[in-house]
C-alpha cells in the first residue's frame, strides 16, 4: 500500500491527519489476519523516524525519502511524488510485491510511476476526489490545479479503481474511469472497539439531552448548522440539547483556532453558547466511551467522500443525522438507521433532529439497527475480504494478458 502523507502511525486530529490514517492501518491489519503481508509506503516527514515501523504482525510501515524530512502541508507536496515514485520502485526491488494499493490521488502519481518501473499491477482508492472539492469549495479549494486532470489520467489507467461508495462511481465514470474497473469497496469501522457496551465518556451532562459532531474544523464539516439548529427549537427538545464538538486542534489551542473562534462566536450570538462545547482533539481509543454519551451523533458535511465517524457511531448503537452526500447515503439507512437532511441546511436538521430527541424508543430501535448494519456490512473483517476479492481480479486478469 501506499499512503503518502496519511501513515497508519499518525494521531488523528492533526490537519491531515483523519480518516485515510484509519482506513489504511485497519485495512493493512485486517488483510494480513487474513494471511497476507502487507508493507504501507508513506513519507518521512521527521528526521527521526526510522526506515521501517512494524505496525502488528504482518504490517511493515516503510518511510520513504521524498523531500525533506519534515511536515510538510498536504497539498504542498505533489511536486514530492516523483521522488517518491523512483524510491518506491527501488524498495520493491529490495522487497518484492504482488501488487501495489495507491490510497490518495498523489499516491497515484507515485505509485503509477513505480509499477511502470517494476512491472506491477496497481489499484487506486481516491478517498476523495478533485473534482468534487473544486465543485463544494470553488475558489477556498487549495488543491493543485493539476488535480483533475491528473485523477483523470489515474482513473484510466489504474488496473482497478476501488469507489468508497456509490455515489463515487457515477463521479469516477464521468473522469472516464472504464465502468469494468471501477468496485465498490467501503471503508471500515473497528466493531471490537466501537460497540454499544463500555464506559461512557466525556464531561458531565448539563442539559437532558446530548448531541455529539466529531471532526476536524474546518467550514466544509457542517457545524455551523448544528449550532444553528440548536438554536431553531425554543419549545422542542433543542432547547434541552447540548452539543459537544470533538476534533481540531488540542483543548488548548482551540483559543486561536480561527474556526473554533468563528463557531464559539456564532453560539454566542445565537444564544446557545452555554450548551455548545468544544472540547479539541480526542484520543482514537477515547473515541467510543464518548459516542456512548451521545442521544444522537450528527454528521452534516457539505460533502463527504465517505465519512467514518457515522458508521463509528452506529457501531456504539447510536443512531446518526447526517447530510444526504456522499458516502453517507450507503451507510445512514435513513428511517431505520438515523435520517438524512439536505447539507447546508439547519432548518431541515432542527426539524429532523428535535423530534428524534424527544422520541427515546425511536432513538432505541434506530442504535440496534444501526449497530447490525454496522457489524453486517462494514466491519474490516468485511471490508478486507471485499478488498482481497478486488486484488484477485487484477491478479487474473493480469496473469491471463500475459499468456
Amino acid at each position: 500500500m501506499v499512503s503518502e502523507h496519511a501513515s497508519p502511525l499518525a494521531a488523528l486530529g492533526g490537519v491531515d491527519a483523519g480518516g485515510q490514517n484509519v482506513h489504511v492501518a485497519h485495512l493493512a491489519a485486517a488483510l494480513a489476519a487474513r494471511g497476507h503481508a502487507v508493507d504501507v509506503y508513506t513519507r518521512r516527514d521527521a528526521v527521526d523516524l526510522p526506515p521501517q515501523v512494524e505496525l502488528v504482525d504482518g504490517v511493515t510501515v516503510v518511510h520513504v525519502d521524498a523531500g525533506p524530512p519534515a511536515e510538510v502541508p498536504k497539498d504542498a507536496l505533489l511536486p514530492h511524488m516523483e521522488a517518491f515514485g523512483r524510491r518506491l520502485a527501488e524498495h520493491l526491488l529490495e522487497r518484492p510485491a504482488d501488487l501495489l494499493h495507491a490510497h490518495f490521488w498523489m499516491s497515484g502519481v507515485a505509485t503509477r510511476e513505480a509499477a511502470r518501473s517494476v512491472g506491477l499491477p496497481w489499484v487506486q482508492t481516491f478517498h476523495a476526489l478533485g473534482s468534487v472539492k473544486r465543485r463544494h469549495q470553488g475558489a477556498e479549494d487549495t488543491s493543485p490545479p493539476s488535480r483533475v486532470a491528473v485523477e483523470t489520467e489515474l482513473a484510466a489507467e489504474a488496473d482497478a479503481v476501488l469507489a468508497t461508495c456509490r455515489d463515487e462511481v457515477s463521479e469516477l465514470a464521468d473522469l472516464g474511469a472504464p465502468h469494468d474497473r471501477v468496485r465498490v469497496v467501503p471503508c471500515g469501522v473497528d466493531v471490537d472497539l466501537f460497540t454499544p457496551d463500555g464506559p461512557v465518556g466525556g464531561p458531565e451532562r448539563r442539559e437532558q439531552h446530548r448531541v455529539v459532531v466529531v471532526g476536524r474544523l474546518v467550514e466544509r464539516k457542517g457545524v455551523e448548522e448544528v449550532v444553528r439548529a440548536l438554536a431553531l427549537g425554543p419549545t422542542s427538545a433543542l432547547a434541552r440539547t447540548e452539543l459537544l464538538v470533538l476534533g481540531g486542534p488540542p483543548a488548548d489551542h482551540l483559543a486561536i483556532d480561527a474556526e473554533a473562534q468563528r463557531l464559539r462566536g456564532l453560539a454566542e450570538e445565537l444564544g446557545v453558547a452555554d450548551r455548545t462545547h468544544l472540547l479539541g482533539r480526542v484520543d482514537h481509543s477515547d473515541l467510543p466511551a464518548l459516542l456512548r454519551g451521545a442521544d444522537v451523533v450528527v454528521a452534516t458535511p457539505w460533502y463527504e467522500p465517505f465519512g467514518i465517524v457515522p458508521l463509528e457511531a452506529m457501531a456504539c448503537g447510536r443512531p446518526v443525522v447526517g447530510s444526504a452526500v456522499g458516502g453517507l447515503l450507503d451507510t445512514v439507512e435513513d428511517g431505520v438507521t438515523g435520517a438524512l437532511v439536505p447539507p447546508r441546511d439547519a432548518v431541515a436538521l432542527a426539524a429532523a433532529l428535535g423530534p428524534l430527541l424527544e422520541d427515546a424508543p425511536r432513538r432505541e430501535a434506530w442504535g440496534r439497527a444501526a449497530r447490525e448494519r454496522a457489524v453486517a456490512g462494514f466491519s474490516w473483517r468485511e471490508v478486507a475480504a471485499r478488498t482481497e476479492d478486488a486484488y484477485e481480479g487484477v491478479l487474473a486478469r493480469t496473469r491471463l494478458e500475459a499468456l
